[in-house]
């Protein structure tokens, strides 16, 4: 079974142009005016066997897995947008699967082992880096937390490093370890395999290989309405035309709210815009992750050099892919008592992006009620990390019309029965902290 999924990929793969150095140099001889395009721009057909509405890390992946683990060819990505232009471009690209309760932590680390291979099965170099990341505590009662989660993550096949002050002290120098601060560092959590991936890339490399795949990705075309009857999924109706189709995933990050509404669906998320912001380039400094344990406020270096950073969410709900500058600059205040230098530099670029925050803050990878649909949202904060399993999970679940045991904890209805996985223990409170 294996070889013959292999098989499959190998002979849709020579109907693309593979990327190598020998392609490079080939193509340098015409001065690169006659590389394929990485994706065809088709007109939506009539019917097909699945549409994914949402050409984002998320849709892109659920398509290219329902192809090469299902063989599933017959499929749309439609996207109101253009390839990329959502939250998987803008995202602070961090990747983990440092979580506590089990059903979260197998989920990530099997996302884990998908990342550490996806170059290489994508053809297409998304710059995975295995750098590290630690969440630094400020206080006993976190360090105590953190060992909790440490042996948690260790017990479910993760690596996770108890780090105290001064092992901390090794990896980031330049932090302000001083005695008199608000909140003096009192030690972390390292999982030294997690790290950061380019995000354009991981949209780019599923793109080209789901449409190698023979699947269609429709860019420009947006969604106004579905076709129901009798508790079942018939097709979607587009800016482009009517489309004809017994399932339907949806992989909408922050619209999700949107389209459920044109289902007459009321979903346990809230849509906010989150910022993030990045700096003018500097040398090499900062090797991996850095999580700010007495705020919200995370940093990495990009390749470039420039200060990647984030943090909390604008806290009312909108859908606006900006936010307000209080927000940010409270971010900031967290960077600047945590990393004291960066008040030398100059802030290159802001953005924004909307999330679909859950009222536990983990994702939900189900079938509903509606014969046929099937949802993926709730990723809060990290949808990025996650977006090779959720696409081979959702993947698995809209072929088999069925959960895997993967994404079974991530049900619709643990909202009813209470099975919430509340990683935090904040409740509903997801943005707090």
């Amino acid at each position: 079974k294996k070889n013959k999924k292999y098989l499959y990929l190998f002979i849709y793969n020579n109907h693309m142009q593979n990327y190598s150095i020998f392609s490079l140099v080939k193509n340098a001889f015409s001065n690169h005016q006659n590389w394929e395009v990485a994706w065809k721009d088709p007109e939506p057909k009539k019917e097909y066997d699945a549409i994914i509405i949402g050409g984002g890390g998320h849709g892109l992946a659920t398509a290219y897995y329902l192809a090469k683990e299902h063989q599933l060819t017959n499929i749309a990505v439609i996207e109101k947008g253009w390839i990329g232009g959502g939250n998987v471009g803008r995202n602070t690209t961090i990747i983990r699967s440092n979580f506590m309760y089990d059903a979260n932590a197998r989920f990530n680390e099997f996302g884990m082992d998908l990342w550490r291979n996806l170059s290489l099965e994508l053809n297409f170099n998304v710059m995975f880096s295995p750098r590290g990341i630690i969440n630094l505590a400020h206080s006993d009662a976190q360090m105590n937390a953190y060992a909790r989660r440490g042996n948690s993550m260790r017990l479910n096949g993760i690596d996770a490093v108890l780090l105290n002050r001064e092992e901390v002290k090794k990896y980031i120098p330049m932090a302000d370890f001083s005695d008199d601060v608000r909140f003096p560092i009192f030690g972390g959590l390292m999982q030294p395999s997690a790290g950061t991936a380019r995000h354009d890339a991981v949209a780019w490399g599923y793109a080209r290989q789901a449409d190698s795949m023979g699947v269609d990705i429709i860019q420009h075309c947006e969604v106004t309405g579905f076709e129901i009857k009798n508790g079942k999924i018939l097709g979607v109706n587009t800016s482009r035309g009517n489309i004809k189709t017994k399932k339907i995933g949806l992989c909408v990050a922050g619209s999700t709210n949107l389209l459920a509404e044109k289902l007459n669906m009321t979903l346990p998320i809230e849509t906010h815009c989150l910022q993030a912001c990045v700096s003018e380039p500097v040398k090499p400094l900062l090797d991996g992750v850095v999580t700010y344990g007495a705020g919200h406020f995370y940093i990495s270096q990009s390749d470039k050099g420039e200060m990647v950073m984030g943090g909390d969410l604008d806290g009312y709900n909108s859908y606006a892919q900006r936010g307000n500058l209080p927000t940010l600059q409270h971010v900031l205040t967290g960077g600047l008592a945590l990393f004291p230098f960066l008040s030398r530099q100059k802030m290159l670029r802001t953005w924004g992006g909307v999330m679909d925050m859950s009222m536990d803050g983990s994702p939900i990878i189900d079938k509903t009620h509606i014969d046929g649909l099937y949802i993926n949202c709730g990723w809060c904060y990290g949808g990025f990390k996650s977006t090779p399993v959720s696409g081979w999970t959702f993947a698995h679940t809209i072929a088999q019309d069925r959960v895997h045991e993967l994404n079974s904890k991530l049900s619709l209805n643990r909202f009813t029965t209470g099975e919430l996985l509340d990683e935090k223990g904040l409740g509903t409170k997801t943005w707090i902290g």
